[in-house]
């Protein structure tokens, strides 16, 4: 996991708002370990829409790796956002960085491998020439594995 992510000065990271849900609270008063890769999703979602231009319920991606590192709890009332950045592109697979950040200080670090999926054949694709130029408009390298 890249340390930077998440730095203050570092502009390249999409940042966005997440709401904390009641159902996201477990018995101890946190947001249970199963919801930050809910959280994930919703930012990366969102990157989708706003960086990249597409809805990710019109193109075909699949999660191929999720991993997360916790490092501290979130608690029911804190203000939550997610950092993330592309720190490289393959050809057919966008690896994301994610920082998890409660009331401003890190919560979670994640990496998520999405592919990008013919919906006809069920296999790999490369990614196409204008989300490579958008992602790199965005502030993330574009380079290939």
């Amino acid at each position: 996991m890249g340390d930077d992510i998440g730095n203050s000065d570092d502009s390249d990271d999409y940042v966005v708002a997440i709401d904390v849900r009641l159902r996201d609270i477990d018995f101890m008063g946190h947001v249970n370990n199963a919801t930050y890769a809910t959280y994930l999703e919703e930012a990366r979602q969102m990157y989708f829409r706003d960086v990249v231009g597409v809805s990710l319920v019109d193109v075909g991606t699949v999660l191929a790796n999720l991993e997360i590192d916790y490092v501290r709890p979130i608690e029911a009332d804190a203000d939550v956002t997610v950092a993330l950045r592309v720190p490289d592109l393959g050809t057919s697979s966008l690896p994301m960085e994610y920082e998890i950040r409660a009331d401003g200080n890190r919560a979670a670090t994640a990496r998520t491998v999405q592919v990008l999926v013919d919906q006809e054949t069920g296999h790999s694709k490369p990614i196409p020439d204008d989300w490579r130029a958008r992602i790199a408009a965005a502030g993330s390298d574009d380079r290939n594995d």
